[in-house]
């Protein structure tokens, strides 16, 4: 099963072997509301752990977007350059970018779900 770690910034990665799926949390599709646009970076780009890759708009506000790890983009998901709004349905289903993890040990640094959920409860 995929393990899932969060950033403060609100973005996830859903781990897969050393593949991650880095989307935005439920908390912040919420927070952003209907989402218009989203900014990705390039197949083949290499990210840094807690550098920007990209961001997310919705009529509300516009969020930088930033890697929870290092790696290189090997997918970006093209369903959301036609209907963006899939952030709002579904936010772990809807994944922006499909990485290529260089350091698994980076992961220690993030949230775990537990942790994540505590931190979105003191948000308010």
């Amino acid at each position: 099963m995929a393990q899932i770690y969060y950033l403060p910034t609100h973005e996830y990665i859903k781990v897969e072997g050393d593949t991650g799926f880095i989307g935005i949390s439920e908390y912040a599709a919420k927070q952003l509301g209907a989402v218009t646009y989203v900014d990705m970076p390039e197949e083949g780009d290499e990210l840094a752990a807690g550098e920007e890759f990209g961001a997310v708009e919705s009529r509300k506000a516009a969020s930088d977007l930033f890697s929870p790890v290092s790696g290189e983009v090997l997918e970006i998901n093209e369903a959301l350059v036609d209907d963006p709004k899939l952030i709002n349905n579904a936010p772990l289903d809807a994944w922006i970018i499909k990485v290529k993890i260089n350091d698994p040990e980076e992961l220690k640094s993030l949230m775990d779900e537990a942790a994540y959920s505590d931190f979105c409860a003191k948000q308010h």
